[in-house]
């Protein structure tokens, strides 16, 4: 009773327009007393012949056709009419058959009046369906209640769904299969499925539990959705005597959806084996769960039995292989997914925006994505909410929130800028153009926040590099009560690490931690890469030593950390422990390999592993590969043999190749190559300043200032402007940013009276200042003030007085350091006893005891 009190339903009145005559009397109306007519049999005859072949329209017009004859219908005439319009689903004509049966004299029995509540229900209406059932009294059978019990449950009222069950077993009636089918479907989600529990207790009982199909698919789902414990859905599978091909597809797809793949593909093998024939339900989700494990061949495979099934033209099957070729390519390719896209003969909004979003998906291809919706809204289809969230994803991959905004005018257009995904998308768009102040105003007018828009948001303020913001929304989140996820700490790290505030990072650390994500796979990962950008590799190493079950992106982030710090030989000795446990290396752990080899100068050892990609892992290398060979081999000093290598390359070298061929000519003073290098980079990217600073750079150093005059006024005729050099350091949580010659801090004088001093004592150990780093044309004296205003030295300086000495003072700059700077952080290391740790736009320097860790090789 205790249950009953809890989910009572509203009263329920019936339409007041609707005709209603549900006595059950034994059927003694005049109609019925009357002696039928020769012609009746016939007619009765040909009307049921024509509802159950489905021609419902002939069939009711020999209804009139037989009231115009003064002929009357019976029950069995109306009930066989009310089943067939029920069973095709043609609702409407169901409706014109009740009202005929209302202005009859005839007194529907209990089974027309189930068939009416059974009609209403299925067509949405269930406050008819539920003013016929309250009107059948004490005449209500086990079908009547089962039928009202399914109503509610399919129209989203799972609360009265069971209690009306519950009214049933205080009626005295003793459920069926149906019924309990219906009670299950209701304790399908987290709020009932406590009730589900105690009913699957009267269904073991009753011994539906094992045999009958019905109930055992409910329970699965009661189960899933309920639960989300897909272990005793497989139990109720696995104990289920009869299933047939819905059962199968059920227990299939909800491991799809659950993140389990591999079990979906093994239990649709054993359903193939058993005899089974799977259907365009079965192979969608089956299709998905290859797409999820990148089982090409497998998908390749189901794609012929698709084909042999004839399943080719249903618009579900063919998204589902959309999906899994845009997530099988290796390359990133679409050819395929596109094939199965053109030969779909009708495509709906389902099909255009899988095709959309696999453009989106497979990187590289956001132009081709926003083409096709051009054609899609030509054709006349209407785009929902995730055609919008896929296309506003396209735009902020190209970095074009004009496109966006032309994107989401269509969508407010269509009533759907206020639908969540939309509206983080928008989120997104603008914060990957660069455009902050934008993607939160688009967060600020979401009219409910969830936690992808706050994960959005913030993301978009770490990669930004805004951290502090970031962390205010992060406290903003707390404050809400919705609950954090790993991707919000990920988050939150790379902010951290972005700007080198290991403070920061540390604190996250200690907070996800209590919040129970440090056995977390992606957190460990963050937290190997934060601590090594923020020059703590031994607790980067740390943190990869307490994980458990290492995967190709732990070991990736390590070697990449190790190599970035210099540290090649752990790198590479890390690199070879990777291998023997049997993880095979990605493209971005080769990015990592052929770095560490760069950053000490191993040729011998780079060649091998470049050779190894592909002959031993089958990686073909790309672009960044080529590019980190080339700058093994440039810093080394083998500028022509580098030249050779590009020009070997299987494709064209794009603008990165030639950059960073142009940086090892600066380190070596090649103007010629320089040149060249340089003319390759604005022919690709004449807008792109680097190059041309690189190249103004490379003249200064060997004292062809007129060129690099001209250099300088086509810079300027071009609007293009050099990137100013800026450093900064972490201290008591705060972040601080110093420029070349920088005043502006509260403490200015300070720090430029303890660069005055450090001047002093490095000099008398041994310090020369290297005048050949200052690009100007100015006296000598004036280029030894230039050299200790460098934005590097300015935070060294800072970290001196501000910061414990015990601990390590760690600077971050966004340019390369400089000769002389890397040699005087040396002499200030001598002289103060202090370990600095430099992090330039390329590597780490540790500089401790007047030694640095890349041994004067950067």
């Amino acid at each position: 009773m205790f249950v009953l009190s809890l989910l009572s339903p509203p009263k329920l009145l019936p339409p007041s327009n609707l005709t209603i005559n549900p006595s059950l009397h034994n059927t003694s109306s005049p109609s019925t007393q009357t002696l039928k007519h020769p012609n009746f049999e016939p007619f009765k005859d040909r009307l049921i012949r024509l509802a159950n072949q489905g021609h419902l329209h002939q069939a009711i017009s020999t209804l009139d056709l037989m009231t115009q004859h003064g002929l009357s219908p019976d029950l069995v005439t109306y009930s066989v009419l009310l089943k067939s319009c029920i069973r095709t689903r043609q609702f409407d004509l169901g409706k014109l058959v009740h009202s005929k049966l209302s202005h009859s004299l005839l007194d529907p029995d209990s089974v027309l009046l189930n068939s009416l509540i059974t009609l209403y229900s299925k067509s949405g209406d269930w406050v008819t369906a539920n003013s016929i059932f309250n009107g059948m009294g004490e005449h209500r059978d086990m079908v009547s209640w089962s039928a009202m019990i399914s109503c509610f449950a399919h129209n989203g009222m799972q609360s009265q769904s069971i209690s009306t069950f519950f009214d049933m077993l205080e009626f005295g009636e003793y459920p069926n299969q149906f019924c309990l089918a219906a009670v299950m479907q209701a304790c399908s989600n987290s709020k009932n499925a406590w009730i589900g529990k105690i009913i699957f207790g009267f269904v073991i009982k009753t011994g539906y539990f094992e045999s009958d199909v019905c109930i055992g698919c409910a329970l699965i789902d009661m189960f899933v959705k309920g639960c989300g414990d897909l272990g005793s859905a497989k139990k109720v599978f696995d104990i289920m005597r009869e299933r047939n091909a819905v059962t199968w597809t059920l227990m299939i797809t909800r491991y799809s959806q659950l993140g389990q793949p591999k079990d979906a593909v093994e239990l649709f093998i054993d359903m193939v084996v058993s005899g089974f024939i799977p259907d365009r339900f079965t192979f969608s989700s089956t299709i998905n769960a290859c797409a999820e494990l990148e089982l090409l061949s497998l998908g390749q495979q189901l794609h012929s039995l698709v084909v042999k099934s004839r399943l080719t033209l249903d618009v579900c099957v063919g998204c589902s292989l959309v999906d899994m070729y845009v997530k099988c390519a290796v390359d990133g390719s679409m050819v395929n997914s596109r094939k199965v896209f053109d030969r779909m003969p009708n495509h709906n909004v389902m099909s255009w925006t899988a095709t959309i979003t696999g453009y989106v998906q497979s990187g590289g291809h956001d132009k081709e994505a926003i083409e096709l919706y051009c054609r899609m809204i030509d054709g006349q289809v209407v785009p929902n909410h995730f055609t919008f969230s896929s296309l506003l994803k396209a735009c902020g991959n190209l970095s074009d929130p004009a496109a966006g905004e032309q994107i989401y005018t269509n969508a407010v257009k269509h009533g759907l800028a206020s639908v969540n995904c939309v509206g983080n998308s928008l989120i997104s768009m603008y914060a990957r153009s660069g455009r902050m102040e934008d993607a939160r105003k688009a967060f600020d007018i979401l009219f409910e926040k969830n936690l992808v828009s706050y994960n959005t948001i913030v993301d978009g303020y770490a990669k930004n590099l805004d951290s502090n913001e970031a962390f205010e929304l992060f406290n903003e989140i707390e404050d809400t009560g919705i609950e954090v996820d790993a991707f919000t700490f990920a988050s939150l790290l790379s902010g951290a690490a972005s700007i080198g505030a290991v403070g920061k990072g540390e604190q996250i650390h200690a907070r996800l931690m209590k919040a129970g994500f440090k056995s977390n796979q992606c957190i460990s990962n963050s937290l190997i890469s934060m601590y090594s950008k923020c020059g703590n590799i031994e607790a980067a190493l740390q943190v990869f030593s307490e994980i458990e079950d290492h995967t190709v992106i732990s070991w990736t982030s390590i070697v990449m950390g190790l190599a970035k710090h210099g540290f090649a030989t752990r790198a590479l000795k890390m690199f070879q422990e990777m291998l023997k446990t049997g993880i095979k290396p990605n493209e971005v752990t080769y990015i990592a390999v052929l770095s560490a080899c760069s950053h000490v100068g191993m040729i011998n050892e780079g060649w091998k592993h470049f050779n190894a990609m592909y002959k031993e892992h089958r990686i073909s290398p790309r672009m960044e590969h080529y590019a980190c060979m080339v700058d093994l081999l440039g810093r080394s000093g083998f500028l022509e043999e580098a030249i050779q290598f590009i020009n070997s390359m299987p494709f064209m070298a794009d603008a990165l190749v030639w950059r960073t061929l142009l940086g090892a000519c600066q380190v070596h003073g090649n103007t010629e190559v320089g040149k060249h290098a340089a003319k390759m980079i604005i022919k690709q990217e004449p807008n792109d300043p680097a190059a041309y600073i690189l190249l103004s750079n490379l003249y200064a150093s060997s004292g062809q200032w007129d060129e690099v005059v001209r250099i300088r006024k086509n810079m300027k005729e071009r609007n293009l402007v050099k990137e100013a050099g800026c450093s900064w350091i972490e201290t008591e949580n705060r972040v601080y940013n110093f420029h070349v010659g920088d005043t502006s801090h509260p403490q200015a004088r300070e720090i430029y009276e303890e660069l005055d001093q450090l001047s002093l004592k490095i000099k008398e150990l041994g310090y020369v200042p290297n005048t050949n780093f200052v690009l100007h044309d100015v006296e000598e004296k004036q280029k030894e003030q230039y050299l200790f205003q460098h934005s590097e030295k300015i935070a060294v300086a800072f970290g001196l007085i501000s910061t414990s000495k015990s601990k390590p003072i760690r600077v971050f700059k966004n340019l390369r350091v400089c000769g002389d700077c890397h040699t005087a952080m040396k002499y200030i290391s001598i002289a103060t006893g202090r370990e600095i740790v430099l992090r330039d736009s390329n590597r780490f320097h540790h500089f401790k005891g007047g030694a640095c860790s890349c041994n004067d090789y950067w």
